[in-house]
């Protein structure tokens, strides 16, 4: 295989998400009628994938689905575009992941995660992903989240490091997140409330964002991405720190930004963006994410995210 075979693997959950708009959150004991209902695919790794193929590169999806009916379902983004599903098991006697979300007028969303497939994982499964990633093409980047077990994430980090590939982590749900895995990570992409649960550092500004990420670096991180509370990015690595603003768009469902951030960071690494340049490639992804209801569906394509990016710059 030539650097041209390199692909983009991204190991971590794969769910069905169940969505729903609501004005406000419920209080306790309440029922509140919710409208808008959205079943689709989500979870972390099956959407920074769907984003990667969205963007025209090569995906491989690394990860568990059930034995149900819903497995397909969530499954169905990611294989529409091309991702390739062939390492994606299927566990005996495990239900799909779950994923459900209500979304608030102003965009921000809370979820409830019913973990299911995406923690039975048996050794030799792990030993399968870690196979995965070593045998993937020179120049390939791995993607990888918290939502599947620490063994997992540990052995296919390690596989990357001994291949020589590069990194990026999104320590979602923080808890999980090991002390040794700092050191292996080439860019960690927490949110606010991710870096405060791993650093302690209250991110409600950009100065508050570079702190956060020269504690991540000063574990052994390589390169930091904080995201800030409006969209935005600061960058913190041995030599740089610098803040990308976001793009200016009307939010209507902050539902997997995240991942599209972490995704189109992967996909900008893997094409050899300057680190920089690479940011802005996610911050605007990112921030295109947000205008439609849902996750992939509201992913942009190649060619949205560059007149966007194009827009911004003329303005500027």
């Amino acid at each position: 295989m030539t650097a041209d075979d390199a692909i983009l693997l991204a190991l971590g959950s794969i769910n069905l998400d169940l969505q729903v708009r609501a004005e406000r959150w419920p209080g306790p004991g309440e029922t509140l009628q919710v409208h808008d209902l959205l079943r689709a695919g989500g979870g972390k790794a099956a959407n920074r994938a769907f984003l990667a193929r969205r963007l025209g590169v090569r995906a491989c999806l690394v990860g568990h689905v059930g034995d149900d009916d819903f497995a397909e379902e969530a499954l169905r983004g990611p294989r529409a575009v091309g991702v390739e599903l062939s390492h994606v098991t299927r566990v005996a006697g495990q239900a799909t992941a779950l994923a459900m979300i209500v979304v608030r007028a102003d965009g921000d969303k809370t979820i409830l995660l019913a973990a299911n497939a995406n923690d039975a994982w048996s050794e030799g499964d792990v030993g399968a992903a870690a196979q995965v990633v070593a045998a993937a093409p020179a120049g390939s980047v791995l993607t990888v989240d918290l939502e599947v077990p620490e063994a997992v994430v540990l052995a296919a980090v390690r596989a990357a490091r001994a291949r020589g590939l590069q990194v990026v982590l999104d320590p979602s749900p923080a808890g999980r997140m090991p002390d040794e895995l700092y050191p292996l990570i080439d860019v960690i992409t927490p949110n606010p409330e991710e870096a405060r649960a791993l650093v302690g550092v209250a991110v409600a500004s950009e100065r508050d964002a570079i702190r956060a990420g020269e504690q991540l670096c000063a574990r052994g991180v390589r390169v930091a991405c904080v995201k800030l509370p409006d969209g935005g990015a600061a960058l913190v690595s041995a030599d740089r720190r610098e803040v990308v603003a976001p793009l200016d768009v009307e939010v209507v469902d902050k539902t997997g930004a995240g991942d599209a951030f972490a995704g189109a960071l992967g996909v900008a690494l893997l094409e050899r963006q300057e680190l920089v340049q690479a940011v802005k490639f996610a911050v605007a992804a990112s921030s295109l994410a947000v205008t439609g209801y849902g996750s992939q569906a509201a992913y942009p394509d190649r060619g949205r995210l560059e007149r966007a990016r194009a827009g911004r710059e003329r303005r500027a």
